[in-house]
């Protein structure tokens, strides 16, 4: 026994012996590495694809996802979405769409406040983006579209007598949105419309903004015979006297305001 033992451990103290076991060793160990790289490469993971044909502007819910399962090498050369919990509540980004059976790629996915920084992204120095409330009605069963041309009527009562004429003149609409943001238009139906976007002058701007908060005014889009509008044809107020009832209305408030703010110091102090 104790002579086995030797021939033993003689065997293992040759450098010969010890060279060759390394030698197996490292192509063991290699193999093992090459095994578990090849097995995580090929073994499949479960990504989230379209359960349909998602527009631009269209928010993502648990309805709107499937899942297939894909070569985890591939994923690494795509920028793909591999959670649901990083799609649903967010929204296709603008001027895309994610068709049925496709991945989500990561430049397709926004949240609400980066779709509508898109939005922003569109408008031209000296502009800016203005929503005017509306509804089915006022947006004539839901008629007007992106890129139209339309006028804005405004309607209030002064002095007594009731007030409704043209304001603005070719206004083109940006987008249509309903209330959560969203294009009315990027699906077949099931959206209300609740607002008009538009980019205009910073000059107009500040008058739509008067006339939402003064009380009384309402404005109303009226849309343009497409076949008869300019294209080409400027956007602009057309109505002198409505911007000077505006300027006295909005004087007024802002006097109205401060007398009230000095009265409620002056009540305070004492």
């Amino acid at each position: 026994m104790n002579n086995i033992l030797s021939k033993i451990k003689n065997l293992f103290l040759n450098k010969n012996t010890v060279t060759i076991l390394g030698v197996i060793a490292g192509v063991i160990g290699l193999w093992f590495a090459y095994t578990i790289t090849l097995d995580k490469a090929v073994k499949p993971q479960k990504v989230p694809v379209a359960a349909k044909d998602l527009s631009a502007g269209t928010i993502i819910t648990s309805e709107d996802i499937d899942y297939v399962e894909i070569n985890t090498d591939a994923l690494k050369k795509a920028s793909v979405v591999t959670s649901s919990a990083l799609l649903i509540g967010n929204y296709v980004t603008n001027n895309t769409s994610i068709v049925k059976g496709s991945m989500f790629y990561k430049n397709q996915v926004v949240t609400k406040d980066k779709l509508i920084e898109r939005d922003l992204e569109t408008i031209p120095d000296g502009y800016k983006l203005y929503w005017l409330a509306v509804d089915n009605t006022t947006t004539y069963a839901n008629s007007i579209y992106p890129g139209d041309k339309i006028d804005l009527w405004l309607k209030t009562s002064y002095d007594g007598k009731h007030v409704y004429e043209e304001f603005i003149k070719n206004i083109e609409v940006l987008s249509v949105k309903d209330s959560k943001g969203q294009n009315v238009f990027d699906v077949t139906s099931g959206r209300t419309p609740a607002v008009l976007v538009f980019a205009v002058p910073d000059e107009m701007f500040a008058y739509l903004s008067k006339i939402g908060y003064l009380s009384g005014m309402q404005l109303f889009p009226v849309p343009i015979n497409k076949k008869n509008s300019d294209k080409d044809a400027k956007t602009e107020i057309t109505n002198d006297e409505l911007v000077k009832l505006i300027d006295s209305l909005a004087r007024s408030v802002t006097t109205d305001t401060n007398t009230q703010t000095e009265e409620n110091n002056n009540t305070n102090n004492e």
